[in-house]
């Protein structure tokens, strides 16, 4: 039998040159029928202290991934490793991993300080020393005060703050998190989010997180991997993959995005001239396309969006739209334009004092610079 995974102690700071390969998937597949593939040839190297985030629609192989780190899935294919150590066939509780929820996962017969003291009881530790690393969790959690309330005794939020708690109070290097804020409100999700972010950067810990919540992987992480079909699509900061998206995939899946369909007419180094499918011509930096007369999607941000002349680029085109719609969303304007033959063009504009007024039936010109207008794979 294996022996456990080291147990980090409580001190974070180091000498120690970083880890980039302190979890690794080295050409990971998994398959539960042994002819189709859930995860496809997985390879993802996850640096020590960083949080990352597999982020993907339902089915796109995130969560196998992290079941498969986590030891409650077994890869048919490759290698996973933690710190340098093959984990393939070390069961879960020796792997050393803190895990959170999305159903909290609490024992209701328990009281908060109970389910805390389980996973210190599994590890052999003593009561003074149990104690100890029970109160220095809750009180990181602000949850000092509910050491003897059962499970039930507690709200959604404050359930969520148990489970993150019991994940961190042996200490341990890694910690993995399925969905955790799912079950939350809108405005307690996000100040978990904002919680858990401070709780990674404070205690300096390996977070793998898992969600199909763009907002929150864009606010929380330090890389994502954007998963669709078994395979990473994009692997990167949260601004790459808004502001440079690889792909259609990745453009449409991260945030809201215009996408207009043309061809390339014509093509030198770092730009494009795409004419669409109404005939209008205009500009945009090309990704993934390659020829002349190539078909491409055009994905551009609503927020790079102007009808402003004063604000249009040297060199740029314009081109014809007609309001929709005009939305009030407290700090901006969302416009919903018609625009090269789509009803779904979006402009997102700030509601500052003296804005511009647009009604629907109006006639304007809209534009935005080339550089971010990118000229994508047709999907």
């Amino acid at each position: 039998m294996q022996d456990d995974l080291p147990i980090h102690g409580e001190t974070r700071v180091t000498t120690e040159a970083r880890n980039d390969d302190f979890v690794v998937f080295d050409h990971v597949q998994k398959s539960y029928d042994g002819v189709s593939l859930v995860v496809k040839d997985l390879n993802l190297n996850i640096g020590k202290g960083e949080f990352l985030t597999m982020l993907g629609p339902s089915g796109s192989g995130k969560t196998t991934c992290l079941m498969m780190l986590a030891g409650f899935e077994t890869a048919t294919h490759g290698e996973i490793r933690l710190d340098g150590r093959n984990i393939n066939l070390v069961p879960p509780h020796k792997r050393g991993i803190g895990m959170v929820f999305q159903n909290y996962a609490l024992f209701p017969h328990m009281t908060v300080g109970e389910n805390l003291a389980f996973p210190l009881e599994v590890r052999g530790m003593g009561k003074d020393e149990r104690e100890a690393k029970i109160r220095r969790a809750l009180d990181m959690v602000q949850m000092g005060a509910f050491a003897n309330r059962r499970p039930a005794q507690l709200s959604g939020g404050q359930q969520q703050r148990i489970a993150l708690a019991r994940a961190l109070v042996f200490d341990p290097a890694l910690v993995l998190m399925d969905e955790p804020l799912g079950a939350l409100d809108k405005q307690l999700r996000e100040h978990m989010q904002f919680e858990i972010k401070h709780l990674h950067e404070s205690l300096g810990i390996t977070v793998v997180y898992v969600t199909h919540d763009q907002g929150e992987a864009l606010t929380m992480s330090d890389r994502v991997a954007v998963f669709n079909d078994g395979k990473i699509q994009q692997l990167g900061p949260p601004s790459d993959l808004y502001e440079r998206p690889d792909n259609s995939f990745v453009a449409q899946f991260i945030g809201e995005n215009n996408k207009l369909p043309g061809t390339i007419e014509e093509l030198s180094g770092d730009k494009a001239l795409v004419r669409l499918g109404t005939g209008e011509l205009i500009d945009a930096t090309p990704v993934n396309v390659t020829a002349k007369g190539q078909k491409t999607l055009v994905s551009i941000r609503p927020e790079r969006v102007e009808f402003k002349p004063e604000m249009m680029p040297a060199g740029a085109h314009m081109i014809d739209a007609t309001v929709l719609e005009v939305i009030y969303m407290g700090d901006i304007l969302r416009v919903r334009l018609r625009v090269a033959g789509s009803d779904d063009f979006v402009m997102k504009m700030r509601n500052t004092l003296g804005q511009t007024k647009l009604s629907p039936g109006q006639q304007i010109k809209v534009g935005w610079h080339p550089a971010d207008a990118r000229a994508l794979d047709p999907m």
